[in-house]
């Protein structure tokens, strides 16, 4: 059976990596955005998780004519309200490294017991087809957020984000999908797209 192309709407290379190991089983070859010749990106303006993936995921299926993913994700503590939040990958400024933000959110949370260090990551994934019709879904994982920074693999906050006794940032990639929020939002929207007819 011949895969279908989707274009990541993203140049994340770990991103594209993690959502190619749950979608190519199902016969979607996942490419990221540059290599379907497009260089922007759109402006993600949503309140929501879901409504920013279908911004991005509306804007690259229009811009290549073929069927665009998304994913919008980030962190979520309980004692800061729920920030980061959408602003996950903005919160130590636009040009700020994975070490910047982590430093800012242990910074914010020095004072916080580990009792009250609560938090989730939230992912929200969209679908979009030249047909103009979506799929959406999404994703949890609960955790609490660590003292320090724990392991050397994963992304953005995954050394300070505890589940059980490990960071994802120790998980290897088959643990991390079973239980990460990308994986639960992918699954979720495996099982939509299968009852699609995909």
């Amino acid at each position: 059976m011949e895969q279908m192309k989707m274009v990541l709407a993203s140049g994340n290379r770990k991103k594209l990596a993690e959502l190619s190991r749950i979608l190519s089983p199902m016969g979607f070859n996942v490419i990221p955005k540059d290599e379907a010749g497009v260089d922007f990106d759109p402006e993600e303006n949503g309140s929501t998780f879901a409504e920013n993936a279908k911004i991005k995921a509306e804007a690259i299926c229009k811009a290549v004519g073929a069927a665009a993913v998304a994913d919008d994700s980030g962190l979520c503590v309980d004692a800061l309200d729920g920030a980061p939040g959408v602003y996950s990958a903005r919160y130590a400024g636009e040009d700020a490294t994975d070490d910047d933000r982590i430093a800012k959110l242990l910074c914010e949370l020095k004072d916080v017991p580990a009792e009250k260090r609560t938090a989730r990551f939230v992912s929200a994934v969209c679908v979009c087809f030249p047909d103009g019709s979506e799929i959406t879904a999404e994703g949890i994982c609960e955790g609490v957020i660590g003292f320090e920074k724990k392991g050397s693999g994963g992304f953005g906050y995954d050394p300070v984000f505890m589940v059980g006794e490990k960071s994802f940032a120790e998980f290897t990639a088959e643990e991390k999908d079973a239980v990460s929020h990308r994986g639960n939002a992918l699954r979720a929207l495996k099982e939509k797209l299968e009852q699609a007819g995909f």
